[in-house]
């Protein structure tokens, strides 16, 4: 990396960084609601449905967790991105 001014070498791109974190926990939670219809992590589905409304051990209910987790985790990936680049900013 020659060439590179310091404050530009820890960089993360919050956008980037927003999309794959909704992307997985969007994913991750869809899983787990379907999963659930078979009794496993149906615990964590009921937890997770007092956050997620319309969050359920159910196909549909499966496809509305997704959904909310993408807009969740792309929030905190884009809050992380932007912290980051603040810290990095500073230092």
């Amino acid at each position: 990396m020659k060439n590179v001014p310091k404050a530009q070498k820890h960089r993360l791109c919050p956008k980037s960084l927003s999309l794959s974190f909704g992307i997985v926990w969007g994913i991750a939670i869809l899983l787990t609601g379907w999963i659930a219809m078979t009794g496993w992590g149906y615990q964590f589905v009921n937890v997770m449905s007092s956050l997620y409304t319309g969050y359920d051990a159910s196909f549909v209910g499966g496809i509305v967790g997704g959904i909310w987790g993408f807009f969740i985790g792309a929030i905190l990936g884009w809050a992380i991105g932007n912290v980051h680049n603040k810290i990095m900013n500073r230092s």
